[in-house]
């Protein structure tokens, strides 16, 4: 059974705006420079761009903490740069997706400026204010930015509710008033003409009501506060309002930011029957290489771990809801840094992680830069570094606990986030052909060697090499909706699946090691012709897929015949 619908079919590319392109020299990307290479979107093939936030904001940390729904920020440009930028993909035949952060605001937001001028005031109830408890916080949850989540304002003896920034308090969504002020903001941008939008940390919006103390691990005073906020009490109820008010009315798609679900919460949130999202992003498979204490303890990662988590997720929404595919983003290090080899074979191992993602049934994302490998980044020093959480992590680890500096720098190496956010490397020209000024985070020194205008002349690059899946997916049905099935579960080196869709078979075979492999087929894949769709090495029209050796980091794809 295959239910059409135009954001299956699509592929997104993730614009971070403030590193893509700067068409006026202050160091910062903003929307004229995105205009300026609408037409290498279009090259791409690309259907949607998402842009992370361009609103009016303080930037305490890079646009997730809105001052003002309705305006641009400066810095970016102007509504007249939006409606050109608008009309500019419409003509080119690709959609727009926008940043929706309704979990919380900017403090320099104008609801929060008048919730705390009193406990009296209208607005007081827009968000979680709390008075001490024993004289302290009200519970003792932690930041997601290190910290405690509960900031004491002054002005009226409380404490304000920040799972993230102190700057980004949260909406309470529990007042009816907050939910109609969101909805009436979602249709302003929709009325515009904007296609969708991915909602940030959107399972957050529901917290349990009293607010309790979590869970403390021995010598620890905070803790994750997790239970009584992801995924929470009123979070579907929400939702489904929000569809009834607002999505049901548009022909737009949405897809859910959900930290810590599982396959049977995604059910919930994007099975077709219960109007609510088309799709989330789950995070499973990017924490596979967190050791016990989080994101910053490091482990290796294990393939056979990472074909769990996918095919869970493949054949847990088959059917039910839909997947998003995604290897990396403005909060993930870069994919072939990560998962493949960024040195002897960067472009290999780039190439077979592109096939990887674009053969799996879902909706594919490209984050700006993938398409060429941008890799990882090692700044000489923290005062480099530019995102508050890495910064805040850093503090807490080395100069108030007095960790090691050269092991938590290994950590920001592997995962910090500033990895994704240095600029797009455009040329090998001063900054990489980002900017005439000074950029706003250093360029990644390895521009010389990776940039758009060399791949562009390179037949064989990873650009190009994207470009074709992009075309092979608008080409095949199969690619699409065809259902997936895992082959050779138990290889710690090869990661092959089948697609199939009536008698239309793909057959998908990938090393994800720096040694040759031996493939044997399967028994179990009969068919009676083959066809070879894309591959990273030259191969033989004739070669047989019965048994050969895969290179290092090889990727084939099959069409074969099955009936």
């Amino acid at each position: 059974m295959k239910s059409n619908a135009w954001w299956k079919e699509a592929v997104v590319y993730q614009i971070y705006p403030r590193s893509f392109r700067d068409s006026n020299g202050d160091g910062m990307g903003d929307l004229r420079g995105i205009i300026e290479k609408l037409d290498y979107l279009q090259e791409l093939g690309v259907d949607v761009i998402w842009l992370s936030p361009i609103y009016d904001s303080p930037n305490d940390d890079n646009g997730y903490d809105i001052r003002d729904y309705r305006r641009i920020l400066e810095d970016f440009g102007t509504m007249a740069d939006f409606d050109e930028l608008l009309a500019g993909l419409h003509a080119r035949g690709m959609k727009v997706m926008m940043d929706l952060v309704v979990n919380h605001t900017s403090d320099e937001h104008e609801w929060f400026q008048k919730s705390r001028e009193s406990k009296d005031s209208p607005y007081r109830d827009y968000y979680y204010w709390r008075p001490a408890k024993n004289g302290k916080e009200p519970n003792n949850w932690e930041s997601f930015f290190s910290g405690s989540t509960w900031k004491y304002d002054e002005q009226t003896a409380a404490y304000y509710l920040h799972l993230f920034s102190e700057k980004q308090p949260d909406l309470n969504w529990e007042n009816e008033k907050v939910r109609q002020e969101v909805y009436e903001m979602m249709k302003f941008w929709l009325d515009k003409g904007i296609d969708g939008f991915r909602m940030d940390v959107i399972n957050m919006i529901s917290k349990h009501p009293e607010l309790p103390d979590a869970k403390a691990t021995a010598g620890k005073t905070l803790a994750s506060g997790g239970p009584y906020f992801m995924n929470g009490p009123r979070v579907h109820e929400f939702l489904q309002e929000m569809n009834r008010e607002v999505l049901a009315h548009y022909d737009m798609m949405t897809v859910g930011e959900t930290p810590d679900v599982d396959v049977e919460d995604a059910k919930l949130y994007t099975g077709a029957d219960r109007h609510e999202l088309n799709m989330v992003f789950q995070f499973e498979h990017v924490d596979l290489d967190s050791g016990p204490n989080g994101k910053w303890d490091l482990r290796p990662l294990s393939l056979l771990d990472l074909k769990h988590v996918f095919t869970k997720w493949q054949n847990g929404l088959d059917q039910v809801g839909w997947n998003s595919l995604y290897l990396n983003n403005h909060d993930q290090p870069r994919a072939v840094s990560r998962y493949g080899d960024d040195g002897v074979y960067w472009k290999e191992s780039a190439k077979m992680l592109a096939t990887f993602l674009h053969m799996l049934k879902g909706t594919p994302y490209i984050y700006q830069g993938e398409e060429i490998g941008m890799t990882n980044v090692k700044f000489p020093s923290i005062d480099d570094y530019k995102d508050i959480e890495t910064l805040n992590m850093y503090k807490d680890k080395v100069v108030e606990q007095g960790l090691d500096h050269d092991k938590v720098m290994e950590a920001i190496y592997a995962k910090g986030r500033d990895n994704a956010r240095t600029p797009m490397q455009w040329n090998d020209e001063n900054h990489a052909g980002f900017t005439t000024g000074i950029p706003w985070i250093q360029v990644n020194p390895n521009y010389p060697k990776i940039n758009v205008a060399q791949q562009l002349k390179e037949e064989d690059s990873i650009f190009h090499y994207y470009k074709k899946l992009i075309q092979l997916r608008k080409a095949n049905d199969v690619v699409v909706y065809g259902k997936y099935d895992l082959l050779l579960p138990e290889s710690e080196k090869v990661y092959a699946y089948t697609r199939t869709l009536e008698n239309e078979q793909l057959l998908v075979i990938l090393n994800f090691t720096a040694s040759e492999v031996p493939f044997l087929l399967p028994d179990e894949v009969q068919f009676k012709a083959q066809t070879l769709l894309i591959a990273n090495y030259d191969v033989p029209v004739t070669a047989s897929i019965e048994k050969f050796n895969l290179r290092p980091y090889e990727a084939r794809v099959y069409q074969l015949s099955i009936s």
